[in-house]
């Protein structure tokens, strides 16, 4: 099965860190001799790594160990604390950057796995008031830690995905014992790195480390449901230890995309309502154009009864709460009411994707819906369906349905 090309999706319900990446990637089909392969090319004497399998609650995973001379004794190649509890061998960005430059890598290898270094090393630096140059790697400096993020950049350059996404990561919660001290999760390196990043605050201890953290940042495209695909694997990568409240694995998924996938929808909307009973009914038509013009999600008009037997009618909008305030404006300045009603909501929304379909009469666009990257129905765009009808002069409805028929085949392509 050929895995190279598609979209790559994290879902980090545990957390991520280095060794779990590169395991969850192998599980799910990469060669082991990528991963191996690159890391010998960092001519570290006596640096070897190897997989093996782990079983994690219900789920059988994959993990990644890493050794090297004068290791601690019994060290465990473990995500939720490993970047911190053992006294590694420290290296500074330039010297990381020498071992790199050195190494027999592909350059989009080097590249990779240099940016994901760079990030790491510039948030240090903040951190400590230090040059970036001479950021000491406590966390991450470690040859385990090299090992990690090498052997992710070898993973997935190559994959080459078209496009990667990810679910927001699970933080963990308490405290976690560093080199500078016991700090709150997240470590103030995972924090700096998640910056604007979606996150989940749960979970026992720390569950997404800063290297995890890197390498979300770098990689992902965007933070986000799985849109619509046709999945083609899926791997776990598992640590070293059980977690009480879930499976302690990573994992990714690997999928064709069906079409483009379209932005993700705001799960918070407000509901902008007013009772209208002394406007020119003639006058519903522009207003409900003006709100949707001003940015809402859908309107609507229902016919109610108010007080004394006046026939109304009440005017609801559905907007996002950034456009809500330019939506009310508009339903001020277009109707007669005083005042406006605001009901805040939140939802459910699927991924969503747009593709096209051949008929008889034309391409037409299809809306692509999915739930965790599985299609569950493929919709026709009317306007489109109305274009063609209107070229081959037949009915819309004969256009219509030869474009239902090929969604829906595009649909079960989806499922399978």
């Amino acid at each position: 099965m050929k895995l190279q090309g598609l979209h790559l999706h994290f879902d980090p319900a545990s957390g991520i860190a280095g060794d779990m990446t590169v395991a969850a990637l192998v599980d799910a089909g990469v060669p082991k001799a990528v991963v191996i392969g690159a890391i010998k090319a960092m001519r570290v004497p006596g640096l070897t790594a190897r997989f093996e399998q782990r079983r994690r609650g219900a789920f059988a995973g994959t993990g990644f160990v890493v050794r090297w001379p004068g290791m601690d004794h019994g060290h465990d190649h473990d995500h939720h604390d490993h970047d911190h509890h053992h006294h590694h061998e420290h290296r500074d960005y330039a010297d990381i950057r020498r071992l790199l430059r050195q190494a027999k890598l592909s350059s989009d290898v080097k590249t990779l796995a240099g940016e994901i270094f760079d990030r790491l090393a510039r948030v240090e630096a903040a951190l400590h008031g230090t040059t970036v140059d001479k950021v000491a790697f406590h966390e991450v400096g470690a040859f385990d830690s090299i090992a990690d993020i090498v052997g992710v950049a070898a993973a997935i350059a190559w994959l080459a995905p078209v496009a990667v996404t990810s679910e927001a990561p699970v933080l963990g919660t308490g405290s976690v014992r560093t080199d500078h001290g016991r700090v709150p999760v997240p470590a103030p390196a995972t924090a700096a790195l998640l910056r604007d990043i979606p996150v989940r605050s749960e979970g026992a201890g720390e569950l997404t480390t800063p290297t995890g953290a890197a390498i979300l940042a770098t990689v992902v495209d965007e933070f986000r449901a799985l849109p619509p695909v046709r999945l083609r694997a899926q791997g776990f990568g598992a640590g070293t230890r059980e977690l009480s409240d879930r499976p302690n694995v990573l994992r990714v998924l690997l999928g064709e995309p069906v079409g483009g996938a379209l932005p993700p929808s705001s799960p918070e909307t407000v509901l902008l309502q007013a009772n209208l009973d002394d406007m020119n009914p003639q006058l519903v038509e522009p207003l409900m154009t003006a709100l949707l013009d001003a940015g809402a999600l859908d309107v609507w008009m229902t016919p109610i009864l108010m007080k004394k037997g006046r026939p109304a009618f009440e005017i609801s909008a559905l907007a996002t709460p950034a456009v809500a305030p330019a939506v009310a404006e508009a339903l001020f300045l277009n109707s007669t009411t005083l005042g406006v009603r605001r009901t805040p909501f939140a939802r459910t929304v699927l991924a969503r994707s747009q593709a096209k379909v051949k008929t008889a009469f034309g391409v037409v666009s299809v809306k692509v819906a999915a739930l965790d990257g599985r299609v569950l129905g493929a919709t026709p765009e009317f306007e489109d369906c109305k274009r063609l009808a209107a070229k081959a002069r037949v009915p819309v409805r004969e256009v219509l349905a030869a474009a239902t028929v090929a969604a829906a085949r595009l649909a079960a392509e989806g499922v399978r």
